[in-house]
């Protein structure tokens, strides 16, 4: 057997049992991958739209899971003030009691040594950022790595909105990622 349909396999392994995990309180995996998106994306790449991107779910089916977490009191809802058509969402201290709960693949993958970690997270990289050109896929990445990031601010700014940003946002989820 080759050795990337090898790893394939576990992936896909790891991903049902992280999914099956998942179906945990009145949550289902979808749910919590909307919520584990939403705690890690920064305050403009959290629309619905976003957020199906990321998940490689369509707009319609984000949006009813982003209804159900409000109506279950995980998300709120926001819109602008410019423009009520544009809503983003947050997580409430249900959302994030929700996101900090213990995982078995996390812990699984906690108690790996640290260089093994390292070398596994780098290689899941590499993959996802492979396979997203060769699907053209959304592209994905940290605030602080984007090209429109300018860290002469305390907190960092985004060049392309034109907007400071809050504290800890620089090493939030950029939908706008491109590689500095």
């Amino acid at each position: 057997m080759r050795n990337d349909h090898s790893i394939r396999i576990l992936i896909n392994r790891l991903a049902r049992l992280d999914s099956a995990a998942g179906w945990d309180g009145d949550l289902n995996p979808t749910q919590r991958a909307a919520l584990e998106y939403l705690s890690e994306a920064n305050q403009f790449s959290r629309s619905p739209s976003h957020v199906a991107d990321y998940l490689g779910t369509t707009r319609g089916t984000m949006s009813q899971t982003l209804k159900a977490l409000m109506r279950k009191g995980y998300a709120a809802e926001h819109r602008q003030k410019s423009d009520q058509r544009s809503i983003s969402y947050e997580l409430t201290e249900a959302g994030l009691a929700a996101v900090t709960e213990p995982n078995p693949i996390a812990d699984a993958i906690g108690n790996l040594p640290a260089d093994v970690q390292g070398a596994l997270k780098d290689g899941l990289r590499q993959s996802l950022k492979l396979a997203l050109e060769a699907n053209g896929g959304q592209s994905f990445g940290r605030c602080k790595t984007c090209a429109y990031h300018d860290a002469a601010s305390e907190n960092g700014f985004c060049t392309l909105l034109g907007l400071q940003l809050d504290p800890g946002e620089n090493n939030k989820i950029c939908i706008e990622h491109k590689e500095a």
